[in-house]
């Protein structure tokens, strides 16, 4: 890690043993109504939860658990055949008072914080675009963050995560069964069907989230598979 991405250590207790390689990255929203709050949480024994990193509106971050270490961020969830999230991820916290205490678009300066940092996680773990993924991807039944106004567009920029793909024609699958198929093959748990469609439009899609199956999110899926087929992930 270089120290320079880390303006400040704020050692959380929230904190146990790996017990599956580093593979993932998750990217949350704090949802309160403070950056202090959030934070004060996250280093509150009795509250059990906590992240690698925090990173304020302002691009400050902050490292709570160091990495070789498995922060309770990620909950109960899912992707790719992982159930225990914690022990192959590390959890970054970007402070956002999310959808319950009005959300706002994420600044600049706290979106310039995060390119870096994941740069130098990804690198150095080498992990794979498509498993750089928000808390609502591995979490769909339970989460929505770090929600629709999060520019994953610009880590893709970066090749920071996976790009959206630029469909070349509408699908509609066979059946509904083959779709849920094919997106649990991408990754999803799809245990509640509505809310794996909420997920993947949140990320997909985010200017329209319907929780149902049309031929625009059908061609996304394909192309996705279609990267994931070919090795780019």
């Amino acid at each position: 890690m270089n120290r320079w991405l880390i303006h400040h250590e704020v050692p959380s207790p929230n904190w146990n043993e790996r017990k599956l390689p580093l593979s993932m990255v998750v990217l949350h929203y704090t949802g309160m109504e403070s950056g202090a709050q959030a934070l004060e949480r996250m280093c509150d024994s009795t509250a059990e939860v906590s992240a690698h990193y925090m990173i304020d509106e302002d691009g400050i971050v902050t490292r709570l658990v160091p990495e070789d270490k498995r922060a309770w961020h990620a909950g109960r969830s899912y992707w790719r055949g992982v159930t225990d999230i914690n022990s192959a991820s590390i959890g970054i916290e970007l402070v956002n008072p999310g959808h319950e205490f009005g959300y706002r678009p994420f600044p600049d300066a706290q979106m310039q914080a995060l390119l870096p940092l994941l740069a130098d996680i990804k690198n150095r773990h080498a992990i794979a675009p498509f498993n750089v993924v928000g808390h609502s991807d591995i979490a769909p039944a339970r989460k929505t963050d770090p929600g629709e106004l999060f520019d994953l567009d610009l880590l893709a920029r970066y090749q920071l995560a996976q790009p959206k793909p630029k469909p070349r024609m509408r699908l509609i699958y066979d059946n509904d069964g083959a779709f849920y198929l094919a997106l649990e093959r991408l990754g999803y748990d799809i245990t509640d069907r509505a809310a794996a469609i909420r997920a993947f439009e949140r990320r997909w899609r985010p200017h329209r989230i319907t929780g149902e199956i049309d031929s625009q999110i059908g061609a996304l899926l394909f192309e996705l598979l279609i990267s994931r087929d070919l090795g780019t992930d």
